[in-house]
């Protein structure tokens, strides 16, 4: 709508958004056909590579470890973003402004800094493993890093703010009193919160869901740093057939499986959920 209150024409519309089709054309949907073309066309019209895939137990293996992790990754984010959400919807003032510095903080570091900082934490020497030994826990060093349960604790971490923000936003918009008027029909704080605050959360806990395990498929530097060669995920494996053995229709055929499977999930949660009400809006 424009600001002196007429609509804008359809035509209109799609002329203001023709730039962003155009850019999400050019670097996303055209290098994802031409993978997919890649996969089957070369060196011959063949479906030969995605039955490497599918038949191969060790891809499967893979593939299912990737599901595993994200899905391990998507709850132990929800389980420890929630509680931040929460207590940023109740904080005022400076404590507000920590805790939003603290859920940004992040942004403002690349990816492969966070993961290094989690490997000097993890390593044989490294404050984790001292930390143990202090307490009395353990007599040695562990093996803590280059193993799956390095690979999940920093993706959780690296990952947490894209479920914060939008459980966040969703909370921001409930009414105060919803919970007051519970209060007032004799509901105990935790029954409010069971029955009001986290049916009118959902919204933001989907939308949150979606796109940490969305993400987490697909992570690359995290898994490459921490993880093993023997607990490789997808997207390390994919890297390894086009740096290591130049199979570029394999890797995307690999490729074409996991948009496959990421394609599946979009369209199972857009007929679940309406999308309007995963980005907060109203009915």
């Amino acid at each position: 709508m424009r600001s002196d209150g007429r609509r804008i024409s359809s035509l209109g519309s799609l002329l203001l958004m023709a730039p962003f089709f155009l850019l999400m054309g050019f670097v996303f949907v055209w290098p994802i056909v031409n993978l997919l073309a890649i996969s089957v066309l070369e060196p011959q019209p063949t479906f030969d590579n995605y039955g490497r895939v599918l038949s191969n137990p060790v891809y499967a293996l893979v593939l299912m470890r990737t599901l595993w992790i994200a899905v391990l990754v998507t709850g132990l984010t929800l389980l420890f973003s929630y509680p931040v959400a929460y207590a940023m919807t109740r904080a005022k003032g400076p404590t507000l402004v920590l805790i939003t510095a603290c859920v940004l903080l992040p942004f403002w570091s690349s990816v492969l800094v966070r993961t290094a900082a989690w490997a000097v934490l993890l390593q044989r020497n490294g404050l984790v493993n001292q930390g143990l030994q202090w307490f009395g826990l353990t007599s040695e060093p562990v093996r803590l890093l280059y193993t799956q349960g390095a690979v999940v604790v920093a993706m959780t971490h690296v990952l947490m703010p894209f479920m914060i923000l939008p459980i966040y936003g969703a909370l921001r918009n409930i009414s105060p009193d919803y919970m007051r008027a519970a209060a007032v029909l004799g509901a105990s704080r935790s029954r409010a919160f069971r029955e009001v605050m986290l049916p009118l959360s959902l919204p933001g806990v989907l939308s949150g869901s979606i796109l940490v395990f969305l993400t987490a498929l697909g992570f690359f530097v995290t898994p490459a740093l921490l993880g093993s060669p023997q607990e490789m995920m997808i997207a390390t494996l994919v890297s390894q057939q086009i740096r290591e053995t130049l199979d570029w229709p394999f890797a995307a055929a690999l490729v074409g499986v996991l948009t496959l499977f990421v394609s599946l999930i979009a369209v199972i949660f857009s007929k679940a959920v309406r999308f309007d009400r995963l980005m907060g809006g109203r009915e």
